[in-house]
């Protein structure tokens, strides 16, 4: 009956994301991914943390309370959430539990190093990635410490970023559960973040990289500027190398402290130009196994990369679906109608239908693929002036696609010059 309480990673993926929480559920999925490694490790799954929450009833009329707050009350969710908090840390976990626990420590090696991680039920999602909302704890050291950043792991379901974050976004709290994922401690040389996408500007094959010296931390809290790399199509396109004078690193008994980085490595990049590119490669593996764009947590250890996390970009407008990875403009409708909110589905049918060109939709919106029509000049000038007449906005725009080289193959003046589908 125990055993139910721990999985292993290679026992979860998406599918028990329910059982072992988002970050538990995609690290599983990732550690199934031919040359991707993932540091080895075990879930302790959401029927642990109901079973602990269960035992105390005093937890009952906080969370009535907490359903109640305005997201802009921020001194109540402070207090509320800081109270839940308490109570969580304070219930002691079961023996029964606790032994589960211990055992996947042994299995693991019992006096290793271990990272502690949470891992909600509604995080890592297309929608909502929960980033950073909840916490997690690095070289954890000996099944004690384990088992009380356990504890801090549950009741950081009730931070003061969480809880906003779900009052603001409509998520139940009594709906939401809390899984830990424990795993080997990576010690690294460099690490960072990779987004297959382009963050800023949403270009699909455009993939950039974060680097810094020592644990990933000293990146992704904002501990330092980052070396950045923008890499298309298998080359670095695009590098800008930081200062980066701080890094954070493991303590031998534990835990973790900031560190002055020698002056004469500040300003070296954390990675090589063939390492980034081949850190890119198994991002494209990763983002082609889950079907969109990824944001991926990774470590170098020596010259080999580790990979601690992959969520979905959640900030990216969705594109049209296309048959090809070709470079396509699209025209949105709703904006030559004025009509700027997503449509519902039987709006969306109906347009489709009786429309006399293709339209695609994408976001609850609908767009027309114009990329023939620029391509060809006998075409291009006249969907320039109509578009300026409708929008001037949208002109410029299009004039701008226009200037970037190459991104529209120029058709011959015989070209195709219909409305473009």
């Amino acid at each position: 009956m125990t055993e139910q309480y721990v999985m292993g990673l290679r026992e979860v993926d998406q599918t028990r994301a329910a059982v072992v929480g988002g970050k538990g559920a995609q690290l599983g999925a990732l550690s199934r991914i031919e040359g991707i490694r993932v540091p080895a490790g075990f879930c302790v799954t959401t029927d642990a943390y109901r079973r602990v929450v269960a035992e105390a009833p005093s937890m009952a009329d906080p969370l009535d309370r907490l359903a109640r707050l305005d997201p802009g009350d921020r001194e109540a969710v402070r207090t509320l959430s800081a109270e839940i908090r308490r109570t969580v840390e304070g219930i002691a976990i079961p023996g029964d539990l606790a032994a589960a626990i211990t055992r996947g420590l042994a299995r693991l090696g019992e006096r290793a190093a271990y990272a502690v991680r949470s891992s909600a039920t509604a995080e890592d999602m297309p929608a909502a990635s929960f980033a950073g909302q909840q916490d997690t704890y690095l070289n954890v050291v000996g099944p004690e410490a384990v088992l009380r950043h356990v504890s801090r792991c549950w009741a950081s379901l009730f931070t003061e970023r969480a809880v906003a974050y779900r009052l603001r976004n409509g998520f139940d709290h009594r709906k939401v559960h809390m899984a830990v994922v424990v795993q080997r401690m990576v010690f690294p040389d460099a690490a960072g973040v990779l987004f297959t996408a382009d963050p800023v500007t949403g270009d699909r094959k455009v993939a950039t990289v974060d680097a810094g010296f020592g644990l990933g931390e000293a990146v992704v809290s904002g501990l330092v500027n980052p070396d950045v790399f923008k890499v298309r199509d298998g080359e670095v396109v695009a590098e800008a190398i930081a200062v980066k004078r701080r890094a954070v690193h493991a303590l031998p008994a534990g835990g973790t402290r900031e560190v002055a980085v020698d002056p004469r490595r500040q300003e070296q990049p954390a990675l090589t130009q063939a390492q980034v590119v081949r850190l890119v490669r198994l991002g494209r593996r990763i983002e082609a196994h889950f079907g969109r764009p990824q944001d991926i947590e990774w470590c170098l250890v020596g010259d080999d990369f580790q990979i601690v996390q992959s969520r979905p970009i959640t900030t990216l407008f969705p594109v049209p679906a296309a048959p090809d990875r070709e470079n396509r403009v699209y025209l949105s409708v709703g904006h030559q109608q004025m009509m700027t909110d997503p449509m519902k589905p039987l709006g969306v049918s109906m347009w489709q239908l009786t429309a006399l060109v293709p339209m695609h939709e994408a976001g609850g919106r609908l767009f027309v693929d114009v990329t023939p029509r620029l391509a060809s000049p006998a075409s291009r000038a006249g969907l320039l002036e109509t578009a300026g007449r409708s929008d001037p906005l949208t002109r410029d725009a299009l004039e701008t696609v226009l200037e970037r080289r190459g991104f529209v193959p120029e058709l011959p003046d015989g070209g195709p010059g219909g409305p473009g589908g």
